[in-house]
């Protein structure tokens, strides 16, 4: 079976987290999208169709079923995209699920109510959501390892999950407003207070003292400390000190200096605008609540003071003692929005993923040189 994850058009929407991934591999809740799909069709191989820049990393292919990545699956859904036959189109809610072939023949979706995700801001307003309903997927039919008895619960013990390796001491485990899952050799230090729903990931750690609300995913190899409120970190990110961040997402390698703090509700409790590269421009909400995007590669210094609804692109090394400006574009150096020099943005972003073991390839070198050179880089 070969599956294809199609943007939707969303390319821009999503940014900047999509500039350097497709749609489909943006993490919610516990998983990324394919590999949700993964796990509910293992044997299936996994494709995207996506920009074109992008196509040497994630691959695409013709033959396959095509699937709108904007749609969460459940078991329900994935049993009716098992179903489909040739030139079928699943739909829902005036939406296309999936198609195999042209489509032309329409068939409506009647099952459990997928969810979907269209702006941004549905990726953190949304996790929580999606985060049980993987709990639910990834825990079934599993035996968690036993937690410590130096930590304290609050809720039902039932919904705290640990992988093998997991750790987790003398903390405190509220689980009455969703579950917690700690994935494999993750670990919550000692006086750290959490309340689910929470995944951590593999090989993610949540420092000394942390507090963290629900609603949070920390991807795999993240590290976190001080305090965070409905947040995705993608993976491989750091935000080891104090400081608050909430209703945000960060990229990969990413990392955010001590006692850096992200407004997320204008002093006024007003509505927040913030930028849209569909429209080059900013856009109004309705929303009340939002932090920080922040795009790959992308680092702030010790406290740095980012105003409500900031967005960050690619490969942006941010310092300086103002507040920085609420669009920040793709290979920033500095508050005076100078051009990061490419090869010292490289150099930078080996410098971190070798501590880790890994670095660019000449794929991903030339994903980030299309972005520094692309439209999407151009000054607000």
């Amino acid at each position: 079976m070969k599956i294809q994850l199609h943007d939707n058009n969303k390319h821009l929407t999503f940014a900047p987290l999509t500039l350097t991934r497709p749609v489909g591999n943006i993490r919610l809740g516990i998983f990324t999208n394919d590999e949700r799909w993964k796990k509910f069709f293992p044997n299936a191989s996994i494709f995207f169709q996506t920009e074109e820049y992008l196509n040497d990393k994630f691959k695409s292919h013709s033959d396959a079923i095509c699937i709108n990545s904007c749609f969460i699956p459940n078991e329900e859904l994935a049993v009716a995209v098992s179903h489909l036959s040739i030139n079928e189109e699943l739909r829902y809610n005036g939406e296309w699920v999936a198609r195999i072939g042209e489509g032309d023949v329409k068939v409506e979706y009647s099952g459990k109510e997928p969810i979907y995700i269209s702006e941004r801001w549905d990726l953190f307003q949304k996790n929580a959501e999606i985060l049980i309903q993987d709990f639910n997927l990834i825990t079934n039919l599993k035996n968690t390892v036993q937690l410590s008895s130096t930590n304290t619960i609050i809720g039902n013990p039932n919904l705290i999950f640990l992988e093998k390796g997991a750790k987790v001491e003398a903390s405190i485990l509220n689980t009455q407003e969703g579950p917690i899952y700690i994935g494999k050799d993750a670990e919550i230090m000692e006086g750290s207070i959490v309340r689910g729903p929470l995944a951590l990931c593999e090989k993610s750690v949540l420092k000394l003292g942390s507090k963290v609300y629900g609603g949070t995913t920390l991807g795999p190899y993240c590290k976190v400390g001080g305090e965070v409120n409905n947040v995705i970190f993608q993976g491989y990110s750091n935000k080891g000190h104090d400081g608050f961040i909430g209703n945000s997402f960060i990229g990969e390698w990413c990392n955010i200096g001590a006692d850096t703090n992200a407004s997320n509700l204008k002093n006024n409790y007003g509505e927040i605008k913030i930028f849209s590269y569909e429209k080059g421009d900013f856009e109004q909400t309705s929303l009340q609540f939002m932090g920080i995007f922040m795009g790959d590669h992308s680092k702030c210094s010790i406290n740095t003071m980012f105003n409500t609804a900031t967005v960050i692109g690619v490969s942006c090394n941010i310092f300086g003692s103002q507040f920085p400006p609420k669009y920040i574009s793709s290979f920033t150096w500095g508050m005076e929005r100078d051009v990061f020099q490419f090869d010292k943005a490289i150099q930078s972003a080996n410098n971190m993923m070798r501590r880790r073991d890994k670095q660019l390839d000449k794929i991903d070198i030339s994903i980030l040189k299309h972005i520094s050179v692309n439209s999407f880089s151009n000054k607000k």
